[in-house]
């Protein structure tokens, strides 16, 4: 068999010299003929090979030098890194980033979902929005509190990793009239509709202290008046609200507050995606709020 190897190769050498001794003879006596003649020559070369190709070719290596498939490089942290590098770029790339962003649920048939909203609450940090409050109708995250808080601490563990540190979360007490929440990274509120008329309440009640004490004047009750007493809490007014539900309703959400908000709606909170709360971020950032104007 090897014999009639070197036979073949023999014989294809001899024809290849035999094809180079023609062309370069057609070539000094014909000129403009070379092409025609070379493109006859190659046509002929690849009739004679086509068929020696699959007899002559070499077998696949196996055992230890077969090449084996590798994992990419960086190996699954690499990956799981990738998630968390998007949300901080996908932050910076929009145009206004909220810096109190409100979520509110109006789903009263389903069953609310701590994991879901403790995503979405990381979400938040992730991107670079410095508040967020929890909002639902009736007050099932307001009673469960400290389940909505470890869930979201949890989340905030699984979903960001080794960046949880950079991360500071404080935890703000509605009820506490003196809580203030300055210099922290990222905080997190769950009202309930008590807190809408409580605010109110407290300060109406403030300010006819200060009039009792002859700081303030009855005259002197208008609009800026009443958003710094309904301001001293720390938490700045919501700049957006994703509204969770078909009900096309606040539902008693800070009455107040609201007045220069922007209000997106979603169809549900469960099972919601990242790519689901970006978009509404990124319809915020697109909004062009006249504040009045």
């Amino acid at each position: 068999m090897t014999g009639l190897y070197e036979l073949v190769w023999r014989l294809l050498h001899a024809l290849l010299c035999l094809h180079r001794t023609l062309t370069y003879w057609l070539r000094v006596r014909f000129g403009t003929w070379n092409w025609l003649w070379r493109r006859c020559c190659r046509a002929a070369s690849a009739a004679v090979l086509a068929p020696l190709g699959f007899t002559l070719r070499k077998p696949r290596a196996v055992g230890r030098n077969r090449r084996q498939h590798r994992p990419p490089r960086g190996g699954p942290g690499a990956a799981a890194a990738h998630p968390r590098l998007r949300w901080r770029a996908d932050g910076r790339s929009l145009e206004k980033l909220p810096v109190h962003m409100g979520l509110l649920i109006t789903e009263e048939e389903q069953e609310t979902s701590y994991s879901d909203i403790a995503s979405l609450v990381v979400w938040c940090m992730a991107v670079g929005i410095s508040y967020i409050s929890v909002y639902d109708h009736q007050g099932i995250f307001k009673r469960n509190n400290s389940r909505l808080m470890d869930e979201i601490l949890k989340q905030q563990q699984e979903l960001l990793g080794l960046d949880c540190s950079k991360y500071s979360t404080e935890f703000a007490n509605s009820n506490d009239k003196d809580d203030e929440v300055l210099n922290c990274q990222s905080a997190v509120k769950v009202l309930s509709p008590e807190d809408g008329k409580a605010d109110i309440v407290r300060a109406a009640q403030e300010f006819c202290q200060l009039v009792a004490q002859q700081q303030k004047k009855s005259t002197d009750l208008d609009v800026h008046m009443l958003d710094s007493l309904l301001s001293s809490n720390g938490f700045p007014d919501p700049d957006v609200i994703l509204k969770f539900g078909p009900l096309e309703s606040t539902l008693g959400f800070l009455p107040w507050q609201l007045r220069l908000t922007e209000i997106i709606s979603l169809p549900s909170h469960l099972n919601i995606r990242y790519e689901d709360f970006f978009s509404a971020l990124r319809q915020y950032a697109a909004c062009e709020q006249r504040l009045g104007k």
